[in-house]
């Protein structure tokens, strides 16, 4: 009689802020997924959904200027302010295909850009929101690795959009047969996201980052960024640029 087989298995992790990142448990063969859905990694997938080359991320200002001063295309926030010497903020309405089509954008945020400085040792990043939600889960799965789910959060503070994001994204994970769960935070994220999933706009209104933007009259791109799977692409980056596969 044949003994039975053995399938492989892949853990989720969840991490709720940058500050964390060093303490994970998963230590080998994982995929670390980048989350800033207010609005890094939404508006970076709206970007090559909308045809940008590449996409170069700095993690501070200075060099986004230098980039400037070479004649790049950039856009910089800080606080959620455009900085004086870019060409775009942080909306992914400013990407259009007339704006970005075939071109190359510097990328220097308040807690995203900082966020995938923070997890470059990590084998894989690949850049997570709503918007591209399928299509990322698809691209996990036959991926076959661990995965960390990566909360950019609020200057290295826990945020409620990126937790439940990450909920969403370990619902649909855990759903095949090849991912388990290792850790209390994945399970406290899908709990945020079974809570908000019904009326998730109406759930995220209580996020302090949505009240942030509405005072600087830049909350219209929020309902966009908790539509679901409005792209399939899923942005990669490999060390120094993120692209499309």
């Amino acid at each position: 009689m044949k003994g039975k087989e053995t399938r492989e298995t892949f853990t989720i992790e969840v991490c709720f802020t940058p500050k964390l990142f060093s303490e994970i448990i998963t230590k080998e063969n994982y995929v670390v997924v980048l989350v800033d859905i207010l609005r890094a990694t939404t508006s970076i997938c709206a970007a090559f959904a909308n045809g940008v080359d590449r996409i170069i991320p700095v993690g501070d200002m200075e060099d986004a200027r230098k980039f400037k001063e070479k004649g790049f295309l950039v856009a910089s926030e800080q606080d959620g302010k455009k900085m004086d010497f870019a060409d775009f903020g942080n909306s992914a309405f400013s990407f259009t295909t007339e704006n970005i089509g075939g071109k190359t954008l510097v990328y220097c945020t308040t807690n995203g850009t900082r966020a995938l400085e923070t997890a470059r040792s990590a084998e894989q990043i690949v850049i997570g929101s709503f918007i591209n939600l399928t299509a990322l889960a698809d691209w996990l799965k036959n991926r076959k690795s661990n995965v960390v789910i990566l909360c950019s959060g609020w200057k290295n503070k826990f945020c409620l959009e990126d937790s439940v994001f990450a909920g969403a994204l370990a619902s649909v994970l855990i759903e095949s047969p090849f991912f388990t769960i290792n850790c209390d935070s994945t399970f406290a994220a899908i709990e945020l996201w079974t809570n908000a999933k019904t009326d998730l706009l109406g759930y995220i209104q209580k996020a302090a980052h949505s009240h942030r933007l509405k005072r600087l009259g830049l909350d219209d791109v929020i309902p966009y960024s908790f539509t679901m799977d409005q792209t399939v692409v899923v942005p990669v980056f490999n060390g120094k640029e993120i692209k499309i596969k």
